[in-house]
């Protein structure tokens, strides 16, 4: 079975990270979002929560599964029994950190391998980053993350 970890924060998911995961759901047998909790970073959302707006916009895909983590990312994909890493890429400059991520992971566990995947071009322009400063002055959300979690974002920035 072809296992592929798909990393990241993902506070919150976007339509750029679904469309990866669907994309890569069709080339692996599973592919488990690994969302990362870092303690160093203070997120909108709790790891709960995303793990949650990851589980909904993902559920037409039964091949895919949503886990949080800490430490070490290979060690997370090791303990998956995953061979494959999937980083997402928007930009040059996505590819020049990544790069340097894959190079590190694969210094630590030479059986573990980073697929790059580029993001759709129509997704090109959306972070997570963007969305959370639109939901912050009320801007429509609408196209940018997945239309399931759209009122949850709302709420979280209406408290």
């Amino acid at each position: 079975m072809r296992i592929a970890v798909y990393p990241g924060s993902f506070d919150p998911i976007t339509n750029g990270h679904l469309d990866i995961i669907e994309r890569a759901s069709k080339v692996f047998d599973k592919v488990i979002v690994g969302v990362l909790i870092n303690k160093s970073k203070q997120p909108v959302f709790t790891s709960a929560e995303r793990i949650e707006f990851i589980r909904k916009a993902t559920s037409h895909l039964d091949n895919v599964e949503a886990a949080g983590f800490d430490g070490l990312l290979v060690e997370f994909a090791k303990q998956l029994g995953a061979s494959v890493i999937i980083k997402g890429l928007r930009t040059v400059n996505d590819f020049e950190y990544e790069f340097q991520m894959a190079l590190l992971n694969k210094a630590i566990d030479p059986a573990c391998e980073t697929m790059f995947m580029m993001t759709n071009s129509k997704y090109s322009y959306i972070s997570s980053s963007m969305v959370k400063e639109l939901a912050q002055y009320k801007g429509d959300l609408e196209g940018m993350v997945p239309s399931l979690i759209i009122d949850n974002i709302k709420e979280k920035f209406e408290q």
